[in-house]
């Protein structure tokens, strides 16, 4: 029987044992060399897309990857042995400043967090930063704690609607700090989980953001568990994503990190879109935020679309309503930012 290639790419990579080591050590040993491959691939396949975004839009834009850094990760490693001392948790953002911008102009700014439980800023969005670009934004783009593609410190740093929220605000102060940026003029732009970032974000920091647009939204935590995919139906899993604990466990902390729960604090200029299709957010969830900021007296723009083509991704891709659609968020931005 052949092994599979990475396995065998292990096997052979593996120093001789001695003839009595017992069996199980050898598979420990090779697992632990399977589980190291994976997280090579995966910064690997990373490092392919970062080059990517070089190709696809330096055209447009100068495009650069910097460092930053996000609250200490208060799972992580104690530094030096020291009871609760823990370096700042360093978070890797795409920047893409237009080339056309004139010198000593200061810009508007877009903070683009990207969506999924874990997942990263691909190049899926390129056509979009594209369009931003075009428009005259300066767009960041973190990878927030949890992000795939930096191996497994960061991963496994996850705080769904926790510190992420954090990394994100920290990246928006860093853009307003460096680059040509107009602190009076940054908004929040996210779809799903980057919409939930989005709104938690300027719920929190209204003095930081003078527009909002969330795309398809996961806008309640408790709902969502309840009707959502295999990644919830897991205790150990979800312990991951919510400090240690399952939303049954501390239904308050799991109320804190949602939209729904904290409409009361909008104080900026607000868009949200879904479709009744989404086979990911339920149209369902979005309906619940949008009626409990009507029943907090707030004022915002909303829109549902019925069926559109493409469900969840309704407005993020190349079909005719998508950028129809995506007028009306720039539309939404020029009247806020500029």
């Amino acid at each position: 029987m052949r092994l599979p290639v990475p396995l065998l790419l292990c096997a052979l990579a593996l120093p001789p044992l001695a003839a009595q080591a017992p069996e199980d050590a050898r598979v420990k040993r090779l697992e632990s060399r399977v589980s190291g491959l994976h997280w090579e691939l995966d910064s690997l396949r990373k490092a392919a897309d970062d080059q990517l975004w070089f190709q696809r839009l330096s055209d447009v834009a100068v495009v650069d990857k910097v460092t930053y850094t996000g609250p200490p990760n208060p799972r992580g490693e104690e530094t030096y042995g020291i009871k609760n001392q823990r370096h700042p948790l360093k978070i890797q953002q795409y920047v893409f400043v237009p080339r056309k911008a004139e010198k000593g102009r200061k810009l508007p700014l877009i903070v683009l967090p990207h969506g999924g439980v874990h997942g990263d800023f691909g190049t899926y969005h390129a056509h979009i930063v594209r369009e931003m670009i075009e428009r005259g934004y300066i767009v960041v783009a973190p990878d927030y704690r949890g992000s795939t593609g930096y191996g497994k410190g960061l991963y496994d740093a996850i705080d769904y609607g926790g510190l992420e929220i954090d990394d994100v605000v920290a990246g928006r102060d860093w853009a307003v700090e460096h680059l040509p940026v107009d602190p009076k003029r940054c908004a929040m732009v996210g779809w799903s989980h980057g919409g939930l970032i989005s709104l938690m974000a300027v719920f929190d920091h209204p003095e930081k953001f003078a527009a909002c647009y969330a795309g398809v939204p996961v806008s309640d935590l408790l709902m969502r568990v309840g009707y959502a995919g295999e990644e919830y139906r897991d205790d150990a899993v979800v312990r991951t994503m919510f400090a240690g604990k399952t939303p049954s466990e501390d239904v308050e902390m799991v109320r804190r990190r949602s939209p729904v729960w904290n409409v009361q604090k909008l104080r900026t200029p607000l868009l949200v879109h879904s479709t009744t299709n989404d086979r990911d957010v339920n149209v369902v969830e979005v309906e619940t935020l949008i009626n409990a900021l009507k029943a907090a007296g707030k004022t915002f723009e909303h829109k549902i679309y019925q069926d559109a083509p493409g469900g969840h991704s309704f407005n993020r891709i190349d079909t005719t309503l998508a950028q129809e659609s995506r007028k009306e968020i720039y539309a939404f931005l020029e009247k806020h930012l500029k």
